[in-house]
Parts: structure tokens; sequence; C-alpha cells
């Protein structure tokens, strides 16, 4: 786990957010979608070698809804890539780090997901992320 994969951007709504970044800092928005595991919208915008994923609730059952109410918008994550996500799990469970996910979640882009607890990692929400290899399908990651 070297290699940041996104900063998570907790919003309101990503229609409002989205022109700050592009307009005033010149990202390139790479498309959204809908997470419904996760009951969100996301957003990608290209941030040099990194990204940022801008995240507004779908609901008041989302979790990000219960994040703007107490802390409202603002950083949310920060993301770091794996190689294998199920060992990673393992490996920090045995270490007694707390986790949120005892198992892989689907995320956007086809990622298998998991997040550590904030209580870890000084407050801060650290998501966990097996990336896809291009030209590679879900079915022949797992």
């Amino acid at each position: 786990m070297k290699k940041l994969d996104h900063i998570g951007i907790a919003v309101s709504s990503i229609d409002a957010a989205r022109g700050f970044y592009e307009r005033m800092l010149g990202l390139t928005y790479m498309g959204d979608e809908l997470v419904n595991g996760q009951n969100v919208k996301v957003a990608f915008l290209e941030a040099g070698s990194t990204k940022l994923e801008l995240i507004e609730p779908l609901s008041e059952a989302s979790p990000v809804s219960s994040f703007l109410q107490k802390r409202g918008e603002g950083l949310h994550h920060l993301a770091f890539r794996c190689a294998d996500l199920k060992e990673t799990i393992k490996e920090l469970e045995s270490s007694r780090m707390t986790l949120i996910h005892h198992e892989p979640q689907s995320g956007a882009g086809g990622k298998k997901i998991a997040f550590l607890s904030p209580k870890e990692a000084d407050g801060v929400l650290i998501e966990l992320c097996e990336t896809i290899e291009k030209g590679e399908t879900q079915d022949e990651h797992e």
C-alpha cells in the first residue's frame, strides 16, 4: 500500500462542487457513476498522478449523508491501492487494526474496497482499494 489512488471529498452536490475544481484548479473531469452498494454518486477529476473523488449521498441512509451532517463538506478519505485486498485485510486484522469492512465491498470503477477505521489513522478514514488492471475484467480479477 504505497500508492495513493485518490482523495475522497464529501459534497452535498457534485454539480455545484465540480465547477470549482475544473475552473479554479484546472482539473479534468473524468466521469461520474452511481455506486449503489455505497448509496452514493461519485465523480472523478484527474489531479496529476492521482484523482479527486467527489462523493454525493443518494439518500439520508448513506454514510456520507451522516458524515455531511456531522462534519460538513470536505475531506472524507484517502484511498490507497493494494495488490490483494483480501490478504491486506487479513494482515491488518492480525495486527489488531480496526476495520469497518472485514470483506471486500464493491466500489466505483469496479474496484474492490474496504475501509480502515479513522481511529487507526489519527482521525483520517482510509480506503483500501484493489484496482483492476486495464484490459482485465472483474471475473478475471477474482
